[in-house]
């Protein structure tokens, strides 16, 4: 990679800095989260009053950004996309949403156990500061308490549904449990007995916690609505959060339908490529998974499979497709903590002593895997998905201030972007098999049929068999579009049905990713070149997805 001259740090870049320093410090999970050192027994205040801190700090930084002058062209991109990202996090707060944060996978019920697979088990002073947090999780759950019954208490403002109530007591009782995360976390350690035993304490008061927070959440259940849906008003501020962009969220909808049915008629031609005329999607990926060139058996022969196939991807886009530092060449593959089926990226610490790591949370007693459906997913989380993306944010840092290289993630632009190198990596020919294909065809499908359940759920649309789109015809409609077994799928449907506008910055993320690649083309005409073109997109890092179209039309 050429070196660069290093860019010196301007007046804004100390106030993205700073901001930084401030948000790990009044958010220690946060700070674990982005590698940022010296918070790591500590872990969120989740009451209205530590809501609030954070909220005055944003205020108050978001006045400072407001008036910095701009000294370059990387200060013009901090500035348009820390007014936007800040200016819609006070917007929410005030709205109320964050109070009522809660729902199956991406909550502060979630978020304080998620963050212990975070944390190093090398040594004992590991071990210890592991001790010293798990006691301070019964303080953030009791924070978390407060707010839900703040959130409650006021009958206009935005409260979770029922559903979302009911998965929520389910998650807490389970981390209540005897046998939970906790005491099997604790007694995996192998260090002195007097550890141990402060180790087991933690333990036990983490579960306490979370037994106290499943009754909480039990005794709001009355105020919870039955409706799943949140409303065209909320549910456009959600999709500004997840995509840093405005969308015309009926064209999108019905975007969305266009690209599911296009992606269904690319299927069922592969499908009678590898097995014959009349072979149908749903038999083509039975066979798929029947064939036993096609199964790995076991997670080590998994995890052997993820490093190879990641390990091989980097070596050959390296130099050719991308630029990719030295740094960034180093992918862990590893098998997740959990068993809830995940399948996600941690990035690497600022000084890549953690390197970036995909993880693949295999559910119990699952021991067989097929490649043909999960090759896509590789790139997605690997190269030249969210590692490259990510890392190069990270390798870019000094450059970018800390807030552009480690705390802004904006949804649309990181899962867009995912998204659009499993399409590249297919364009490429890294996916010709056609058993590889359908299987990125099959994530392209889950991701386009997305859309259309969100939107329409959320905005109360017209169902295409007829009547309103709600919970049962979704389900109805998930079981016809997405190759999953049931359990993941009911709990793909509860997480669109809680998380409003998440699920869709995927599809529609990569829909603004290739616009802004192909307007660059256009105007560049026979200079565009795709190699540059990424390298500068990525070097933005992460950035609401209008400030990205606009960073790239000014380069």
């Amino acid at each position: 990679m050429t070196d660069t001259p290093v860019r010196a740090a301007t007046p804004l870049d100390a106030i993205a800095d700073a901001y930084v320093d401030t948000i790990a410090s009044l958010s220690p999970i946060t700070a674990t989260t982005i590698g940022v050192p010296g918070n790591e027994r500590a872990v969120d205040d989740f009451s209205p009053e530590g809501l609030g801190a954070i909220a005055d700090a944003t205020r108050e930084t978001l006045r400072q950004v407001q008036a910095a002058e701009p000294v370059d062209a990387v200060d013009e991109v901090t500035k348009a996309a820390m007014i936007e990202r800040l200016s819609l996090d006070l917007e929410l707060h005030d709205a109320g949403e964050q109070y009522a944060d809660l729902n199956n996978l991406a909550s502060p019920l979630q978020g304080l156990r998620g963050v212990f697979d975070l944390m190093p088990t090398a040594t004992e002073d590991d071990w210890a500061t592991i001790a010293e947090r798990m006691h301070a999780v019964s303080g953030g759950v009791d924070g978390y308490i407060a707010s839900m019954r703040r959130a409650a208490a006021n009958p206009d403002g935005p409260f979770p549904a029922k559903r979302q109530i009911d998965i929520g007591v389910d998650q807490a009782r389970e981390l209540a449990g005897l046998d939970s995360f906790w005491s099997k976390f604790a007694a995996s350690a192998e260090v002195p007995s007097s550890l141990a035993a402060d180790l087991t304490r933690g333990a036990d008061a983490a579960q306490a916690a979370y037994r106290r927070l499943a009754e909480a959440l039990a005794d709001l259940y009355d105020r919870a609505p039955e409706a799943d849906a949140v409303g065209r008003e909320r549910y456009g501020r959600f999709s500004r959060l997840f995509l840093g962009a405005t969308v015309d969220l009926d064209e999108t909808y019905e975007w969305g339908r266009e690209q599911l049915a296009s992606i269904l008629a690319e299927q069922d031609e592969i499908a009678h490529q590898l097995y014959g005329d009349g072979t149908t999607t749903a038999e083509a990926m039975e066979k798929l998974n029947a064939d036993p060139t096609r199964q790995l058996h076991g997670t080590e022969a998994l995890k052997q499979w993820m490093q190879e196939t990641s390990d091989a991807a980097i070596e050959a886009l390296s130099g050719v497709h991308f630029d990719i530092a030295d740094p960034i060449r180093r992918l862990e593959c590893c098998i997740a903590p959990t068993q809830d089926g995940g399948i996600y990226y941690t990035g690497p610490t600022a000084d890549f002593s953690r390197p970036g790591r995909m993880w693949w949370s295999v559910p119990p007693g699952v021991e067989t895997f097929s490649t043909w459906q999960e090759k896509t997913t590789v790139y997605h989380e690997g190269v030249p998905g969210h590692h490259l993306q990510i890392g190069q944010a990270v390798y870019r840092a000094s450059d970018l201030n800390k807030w552009r290289s480690l705390l802004c993630w904006v949804s649309g632009h990181g899962e867009g972007w995912a998204l659009y190198a499993e399409r590249l990596m297919a364009d490429l020919g890294f996916q010709d098999d056609p058993g590889d294909r359908m299987g990125m065809l099959d994530s392209q499908r889950l991701r386009a049929a997305r859309v259309v359940l969100d939107i329409g759920v959320h905005l109360g649309k017209d169902y295409p068999g007829g009547g309103t789109w709600n919970a049962d015809n979704a389900w109805e409609f998930l079981r016809e579009n997405v190759a999953m077994q049931p359990d993941f799928l009911r709990f793909e449907l509860d997480r669109y049905l809680g998380w409003a506008g998440q699920a869709p910055s995927y599809k529609v993320g990569q829909r603004l990713w290739e616009q802004a690649r192909d307007e660059t083309a256009r105007r560049e005409g026979d200079a565009f070149d795709i190699k540059r073109f990424h390298g500068r997109a990525l070097d933005l890092g992460s950035v609401g997805l209008d400030v990205l179209a606009e960073a790239l039309r000014r380069s």
